[in-house]
């Protein structure tokens, strides 16, 4: 089974570089499968990783950045693939 972790923060007003360089900088104590970081407005910050995994399973996550970074706690959330779509099927 896939397992997709999902980590977004917002930064204080003005610091979203500084959340960015911060969250590409966090290691993780084992490699996933694959991990994409995206920035969106309101200097937002979202790291997804993906593991051969159960969705049950322990699995390391990110951080909480600094408090004075942040403007807000750090929202999670955890998904399972549930199938495999190719391009344009329905």
């Amino acid at each position: 089974m896939t397992v997709a972790l999902m980590w977004e923060a917002r930064a204080v007003p003005g610091r979203g570089e500084e959340l960015l360089a911060w969250a590409r900088a966090q290691e993780l104590a084992v490699r996933p499968l694959r991990r994409e970081t995206l920035r969106a407005a309101q200097d937002r910050v979202l790291v997804i990783t993906w593991w051969d995994a159960d969705f049950e399973d322990d699995l390391p996550e990110l951080p909480e950045p600094d408090g004075e970074l942040v403007a807000r706690a750090v929202h999670r959330w955890r998904f399972e693939s549930v199938a495999v779509e190719s391009p344009g099927v329905k």
